[in-house]
């Protein structure tokens, strides 16, 4: 296949080819292709010169990533920081000694709304949306990291809004930016291994715990407020031990989506991005049901989708798998003796096989086939960058809620879908409704008394 046929695809004026035998890039693949994920470059384009002013609710984990790369960038501002966690507060201190610090981020908003431009939100699962919404009302540009929502309505609702307002949105799942997960959709869409027939898309066991929880009150560490922690979600005994703070709410039903709503985010986008799907159909859950608090480890969870332009038929099956699970052996076949990568998917084509790891490059089978194929060079993006660049008036960012809502709201589906196994889920994405009524509780959550946040409760 020309190269010529990938510029005319993505309208790319430079696109100098190299040529990739698959065997050959297994052999580097150890020592260079799984580079450390968050390497930034300064990417972006020379935007305006004025400040953009900014909030990061969230200090530790994932937000501190998110503000340190975020004010890598010259023209961006960190003004205040909001934590319920007071003793994850020290590395924001010492590196911005001007941050406000404070611990209820809806007294951040009140305090600093006003002169802020664009905020962070990186807390756990089910404060995306309160915090992401209230931020919205008071017109500023949100990043919010993944998955968007912790609920369907929650998703639908925060798209709506922020398409409405007109500001500038992304969801962060950085490796949308990356030249790998851009380059395989590009092969895909130019017809490499033809029209899609399915996709299979996996990881490792991350978030799950069939354990019951423990019936215990454990004291509550000073200088952490655990009712602001809980947010939106119903009272209960605080747990040590890391059993919800500072990770491990990700595996609670509540407060986090467990391996699906972690890490389906990343691994459709790019099928999402190379086929432009639109809502599944249905979902059928062929793992085990959460115990009365936790996900379930274990995961396979199928879904239909409408077909498109770039499917072999008018539905596409897409199969998500995570923990020991894995795509059944004629799958496997389809590697010609590779292993499956530890996470990634693999797109079944009429005319061949593209498999992109997690992280890496794509590969595509048979190799007798491909060996010898030219690739364009795709350019790496930074998705802090583009965000930034974005709210000082340049490029829109390709991560906004207007992909991410849609995209996030067919990792819900499935999360639901796990509540409900051996049952196979209709969903009509227009109502916003399943076809078991007893499914549609999951919807949408009730808020707590006192939390309510408008446009949501």
């Amino acid at each position: 296949m020309p190269s010529d046929l990938f510029t005319a695809t993505l309208g790319l004026a430079n696109t100098s080819s190299r040529s990739f035998g698959r065997r050959s890039f297994l052999k580097a693949l150890g020592t260079a292709a799984l580079a450390a994920p968050f390497v930034t470059r300064d990417l972006i384009a020379r935007p305006p010169s004025n400040v953009l002013r900014h909030a990061s609710f969230g200090a530790g984990g994932m937000a501190w990533s998110d503000l340190t790369e975020l004010t890598k960038f010259k023209q961006l501002q960190l003004v205040a920081v909001a934590d319920v966690d007071l003793n994850r507060t020290g590395e924001v201190k010492k590196m911005f000694p001007r941050a406000r610090i404070y611990q209820d981020w809806r007294e951040l908003l009140d305090k600093e709304g006003k002169q802020l431009d664009s905020v962070n939100v990186s807390t756990p699962d089910h404060m995306h949306a309160p915090i992401a919404m209230s931020a919205l009302q008071l017109g500023k540009n949100v990043y919010c990291q993944k998955p968007l929502t912790h609920d369907l309505y929650e998703a639908r609702k925060l798209t709506e809004f922020a398409r409405a307002k007109g500001v500038v949105t992304q969801m962060g799942i950085q490796i949308h930016s990356s030249s790998f997960y851009r380059l395989a959709p590009l092969l895909i869409q130019a017809g490499t291994i033809g029209r899609i027939k399915e996709v299979h898309s996996f990881v490792g066991a991350i978030w799950g715990d069939p354990a019951p929880r423990p019936e215990v009150a454990d004291p509550v560490p000073e200088g952490f407020n655990w009712d602001l922690w809980q947010g939106v979600c119903a009272q209960r005994s605080f747990i040590g031990n890391g059993y919800y703070h500072p990770m491990n709410w990700r595996k609670r039903l509540d407060f986090g989506t467990g391996s699906l709503g972690d890490m389906a985010c990343h691994l459709f986008d790019p099928v999402f991005m190379a086929i432009e799907l639109t809502a599944p159909i249905s979902v059928r859950s062929e793992g085990t049901a959460p115990n009365q608090w936790s996900w379930p480890l274990d995961n396979e969870v199928h879904y239909v989708f409408p077909g498109t332009r770039y499917t072999a038929e008018k539905t596409l099956p897409v199969t998500w798998y995570d923990g020991s699970r894995r795509p059944p052996p004629e799958i496997k076949a389809l590697l010609e003796g590779d292993a499956f990568p530890g996470g990634g998917s693999i797109f079944v084509g009429t005319q061949g096989v593209l498999v992109l790891p997690h992280w890496s490059r794509p590969l595509l089978y048979p190799d007798k086939k491909f060996k010898d194929l030219k690739f364009p060079e795709v350019k790496e993006l930074n998705h802090w960058g583009s965000f930034v660049e974005a709210c000082l008036g340049g490029a829109k960012t390709t991560a906004n809620f207007d992909y991410a809502g849609p995209l996030a709201e067919a990792v819900l589906v499935g999360t639901v879908g796990v509540r409900f196994p051996k049952t196979t889920l209709q969903w009509d994405a227009k109502a916003l409704t399943f076809n078991e009524a007893e499914a549609n509780q999951f919807i949408r959550r009730q808020y707590r008394s006192g939390w309510a946040v408008k446009g949501l409760s």
